[in-house]
């Protein structure tokens, strides 16, 4: 038995932490792989609700049916679906639909295995929505642009690039841009970010294109 794999002395175990002790959403990250998992996530209203409780902190059915005009049952429903697969829980205090929930990470990797054909069909679906959404954000975003000032429509941005990269150089600039978000991404309290923040929705995305006839 290796040191890593000794049990710890009785004497200086430690209960399991209650919900309240345990460590803040916004500090924790979780890699999902799982087919199911990956299928709860990728539908359009649960993706809503559970930005929703980013941006919100704790939320009840009631509250989360409120903000996205559908009903306490179905929000409900919802939110039991997301605490089944792991993504939220319940936090102290209230019952029933007043019962406050809270997420459980706030950061989510997702892999698809490419040999396994359910989690490769999983993993494509939740591509596709987070792409539907993302173009839909932005024409959101065009609609609403004349609304506000200058400063923020000359700071909104949208780029595309063509480079020629390596496996290894593709999966550093990956790196980058996750951990370039994971900078920003401990702000969701109102008294962790600048009196002038806004939410920003930020998508990234890179893949290998077909040559063409030469060889380029």
């Amino acid at each position: 038995m290796t040191a890593a794999e000794q049990p710890t002395p009785q004497s200086t175990q430690q209960p399991p932490q209650s919900p309240e002790e345990r460590e803040p959403p916004r500090r924790r990250s979780r890699e999902i792989s799982d087919a199911q998992t990956m299928r709860a996530f990728a539908h359009p209203v649960r993706m809503e609700l559970l930005e929703l409780m980013r941006r919100e902190g704790e939320l009840t059915a009631t509250r989360a049916a409120e903000a996205l005009g559908e009903s306490p049952g179905n929000m409900s429903w919802h939110l039991q679906t997301l605490a089944k697969y792991g993504f939220v829980e319940e936090a102290p205090g209230g019952k029933g639909r007043a019962r406050p929930w809270r997420l459980v990470s706030v950061t989510n990797r997702f892999t698809a295995d490419i040999d396994d054909p359910a989690a490769n069909a999983a993993g494509n679906a939740l591509a596709d929505q987070v792409l539907n959404r993302a173009v839909q954000r932005h024409h959101e975003w065009q609609e609403v642009r004349p609304g506000y000032d200058q400063e923020w429509r000359n700071a909104a941005f949208l780029s595309q690039n063509l480079a020629y990269l390596t496996p290894a150089e593709l999966v550093q600039m990956r790196e980058q841009i996750i951990e370039l978000f994971a900078s920003y991404s401990d702000r969701t309290g109102q008294g962790e970010r600048p009196a002038d923040a806004l939410p920003v929705h930020l998508t990234a995305f890179g893949h290998p294109l077909p040559p063409t006839p030469a060889g380029n």
